[in-house]
Parts: structure tokens; sequence; C-alpha cells
């Protein structure tokens, strides 16, 4: 009986509990997944994509250099390129000047590094018609640094055009491509090769003297897009490096080489910063002595490693004290191989300040004074929001360059995963830290009228002027060719143009340079 009352009390409560999944089941499957489709195709329709279709919105402006007016055009615009069987595969996104009625002028591709930046700081603080409004080194007040008339464009001397990285900017990816396919140190040189060539078709600038411009990891780009367009038909005048890297690989944990190439910038911070003893007046005789100090003494010192005897170490240590200022314990403690970090940190360790990585001249207050390395650089912070302010409503106002795209200051987000293998001209196989030194070597080899600038800051900590001079020592050019290959140096950081007085020099020397490259 028991039983039976059970089952006939189940079988009640299976009865009162199907109405119940019916009314939930009455809910129309199909009109609910019509409702997501229809809410799905709004938003896609509501996405913006790049075009594949180039655009180019053109402005006239006048500005004037050297008490001559120059009358201009403007192009703010995406370049389509295409892959060997011709399919897009990416929009990039370019800003040029041209002087109006220049005829064949000589025309250069300005762009910076990241790896994967946007072009706007050279864009919106350099050699363009208009500028930011900075003075260094110090942090740009919000709403203090305004656009006004560049005095030191290069438009005296050269057409500019500026391009952003595929991700970075406006440009982006095609198709079927992501960003995948362009992040990489070859994919990357790809792209900007295949972007140059089509602008020099585009707007029929074969015939004019063509230059390449890059900053930062913009200089490691170079060397392997100039071994590119060389192969491909298109011969360079001129390669300028502001701020050089193009040697990863004496980075790598184990070598000692970058210690060396940090040492005479550290010795120009400590310069800077009051901290040499018996601080010499002239920096310049300074340095030389540190550099001729460096490539001797403490080369060999640091080629004995652990076998290096303890008086010699001690001796090592006090000359570094004399040349930074910082304490023979402390550099006895470190082997004699200062990392950047602790140098930041020490330095100024009494007065609880850090310097900057960029320009070591910024001075970023430090939450621990204790820290064995800064959380920040100051030198970057202190620009950002002046130059993307400035850029997005200079895009608007003056470019008038419409697009609903979201602009990337970097195209490093979720996904950014840099490839750093590199096949080089005449190498067998890949290098896995890239060195286009050896790619710009064999560009001058093959080309041999092409000329190379190197543009350098005292106090840039990221790619050290010592590097730079290590880097072009080690082309290994023959005698005639070494000839082509010139420096220039500034009381400034990474982006020299920062400061108006270094920007001032800077105009000069590259009209010098320009004139005998273009003639």
């Amino acid at each position: 009986m028991l039983k039976t009352r059970s089952s006939l009390a189940l079988a009640l409560l299976a009865t009162c509990a199907t109405p119940t999944l019916a009314q939930e089941k009455k809910v129309d499957p199909p009109k609910l997944q019509g409702h997501r489709e229809a809410m799905a195709a709004e938003a896609d329709a509501g996405w913006p994509k790049p075009p594949v279709e180039e655009q180019a919105f053109t402005s006239k402006g006048s500005v004037t250099v050297k008490g001559a007016p120059i009358a201009y055009t403007a192009t703010a615009g995406t370049l389509t390129i295409r892959d060997d069987d011709g399919k897009p595969t990416a929009s990039v996104f370019y800003t040029a000047y041209t002087r109006d009625g220049g005829g064949k002028r000589p025309v250069s591709f300005l762009f910076n590094g990241g790896p994967g930046s946007a072009s706007l700081w050279l864009h919106m603080g350099s050699f363009g018609p208009v500028r930011v409004q900075t003075t260094n080194p110090e942090y740009v007040a919000p709403g203090a640094g305004g656009i006004a008339p560049n005095p030191y464009s290069l438009l005296d001397k050269t057409d500019l055009v500026f391009i952003d990285a595929i991700g970075a900017g406006w440009s982006r990816p095609l198709g079927d491509k992501t960003g995948k396919d362009f992040w990489g140190v070859d994919q990357d040189a790809d792209a900007f090769a295949r972007a140059i060539m089509r602008y020099v078709t585009k707007y029929n600038r074969w015939g004019s003297p063509k230059i390449l411009f890059g900053e930062s990891y913009g200089t490691l780009r170079s060397g392997a897009v100039s071994a590119l367009l060389e192969q491909r038909g298109m011969s360079l005048n001129g390669v300028v490096l502001l701020s050089t890297i193009l040697n990863y690989g004496v980075r790598q944990p184990g070598y000692d080489q970058n210690y060396m190439v940090l040492f005479p910038g550290f010795a120009a911070t400590a310069w800077y910063h009051q901290r040499v003893p018996n601080r010499p007046a002239d920096l310049k005789a300074f340095l030389a002595e540190v550099r001729q100090w460096v490539s001797g003494p403490y080369a060999a010192a640091l080629a004995k490693g652990s076998a290096l005897p303890a008086a010699e170490a001690q001796a090592i240590a006090k000359q570094m004290a004399a040349y930074t200022g910082l304490s023979e314990a402390f550099i006895l403690r470190a082997n004699l191989r200062i990392d950047l970090g602790h140098f930041q940190t020490e330095l100024l360790r009494d007065r609880r300040v850090a310097t900057g990585r960029l320009d070591s001249r910024y001075l970023l207050n430090v939450a621990d004074a204790n820290a064995d390395s800064p959380d920040d650089d100051p030198a970057s912070t202190a620009i950002t929001g002046a130059y993307v302010s400035a850029f997005m409503d200079y895009a608007a106002r003056t470019l008038g360059y419409k697009t609903e795209l979201p602009y990337k200051v970097s195209a490093r987000e979720s996904g950014f995963d840099w490839d750093w293998r590199h096949r080089a001209p005449g190498q067998r196989g890949a290098q896995t830290s890239p060195n286009t030194a050896v790619d710009l070597a064999y560009t001058m080899r093959t080309n041999p009228y092409m000329k190379v600038l190197f543009l350098n800051g005292y106090y840039d900590m990221a790619t050290p002027f010592y590097g730079a001079e290590f880097d072009a020592n080690h082309m290994l050019l023959p005698e005639n060719l070494q000839k082509n290959v010139s420096f220039t140096y500034y009381e400034s950081g990474h982006m020299i143009y920062l400061n108006p007085q270094a920007l001032a020099q800077l105009h000069d020397d590259l009209a010098r340079w320009y004139d005998e490259v273009a003639r």
C-alpha cells in the first residue's frame, strides 16, 4: 500500500510539473534565434571596417622655414598593399606633405618603432609643418601641449610621408589577414616595403630621390626595408637612423657588450645630474675619454669574467665610480656590470628619484626609494597625453580625415606576439635575435651611392649612442663606403626633437645632409 501511495504521489508531482515545463518550452526558438541574428547583423553593420579602396583626404597649408614660406598639400589617406598575386592584405594609413610645385624633389618615408607603434611621435613632434609645443625635460601640463607652425620643418628639403605600422594608428589587416600576419621583423619589413612602393607608384615618385627615416625600432626596420627595396628594384639615396638599435643580439643575457654600450650613457647622465666627481666642463671631451676607456680597460676586464683578479676588479670599479658617481661597493656587488634599471634608481637614490629611460634627464618620484628599478618612464608619460590629444584634434579639424575606426597609439594589445626571427640577405638560416646592420651593409655594398646618417641623443638610454657606434663599426664596410656613414650628436634623449633648441640643430644638420644626398 505504501508503495502504491508513493507511486501515486510521484505521478501527481510529474503531472503538476508538466505544465511548467511545457510553459518554458512555449518560447519560440526560431523567433529568439531571429532576434539574435538581427541584433548581430545590426552590430555588424555598425562595425567600422578598414577600407579596401584607397582613401585620400587633401588640404592646403603653408609653413615658414628659415624665413621662406612654403605652400604645401597635406594628404591623409590609406594605401592598400597586396600580396604577389594581387590580393589585398592590409590598409596602411599615412599622412603626406608635399611642397606645391616641387617637381621631382626628394621624398622621405618616416616611421616610429615599438615595434608596433604608430608614427604620431615623429609626425607631430619633428619635421612636419606643425608640431606639439614641448620643452624638456618636464611633464607637459594638460592643455599646454597645443600645436603650432613648425619653423624647423624639413619641407624646405624634402616631401614627407609618415606611415603607421599595421595594427597601429588607422592601419589594419584586410580580408582573412590578422595582425599576426604582420607582427614580426620580416613580416613588418615586407609590409612597409610594399606600402612605400605603392606610394611611389601611385604618386609617380619613381624619379624622386628617396630616403628612409626611422626612429628607435624603426631604425632596425630601416635596415631590413632598405635591403628589400633594393632587391625589388628601388634603390634609395639615403637612410636616416634616429636613436638607433640595429642589433638585438648583443642584448642577450650572458653577453657583456650591452654593459659596455650603456656605460658612456651612464657617464653622460651622471655628468648632467652633477654626480661626476671633479666634473669636467666639456661633455664631448669627457665622453671621448669614457669611450676610449670602455673599449680598452673595461672591455678587457669584462672579457675575463670570473677569472678577473680582485685587484684589477677594484681598479676598474674605482674608474667606473669616477665616471658615474656610483659607489665602488655598489659597482663591485654588481660584478662591474650595471643594469639599466639599477642605474636609474641608484644614481639619485638619496633624492628619492629615478632617472628616465628614453631621456635620462627626466626624473620620476618613486614610491619605494629602495626599489631596484623604476616602475615607469617619466620621459614617456610626460608627453603621451599631449601628443595623442593634439593629433586627434589635428586629424579631424585640419587634415579632415574621416573614419569610425579607433586610432591605436600601439598595436600592443591582446594577441600581440612579435616574431623576432629574421633572415638577412646572404644568410642561410634565420637569426633568432635580429641584427639588420647586416641588411644595411648589404644594401650599401650593392648600392655604393646610398648614404646613412645616425642621429644620437647623449641622454638616450633606450638606444644608447655608443651602441649605434658599435653597430656601424661592425658593418665591416670597405674604406670607400665608410665615408657614406656619418654621425651627429645632441644634448637630448631618445626623442631629440622634443627640445626646440636640439630640433633647430637637428634641422640644420639634416638640411646639409639632404643637400649632399639629393644632389
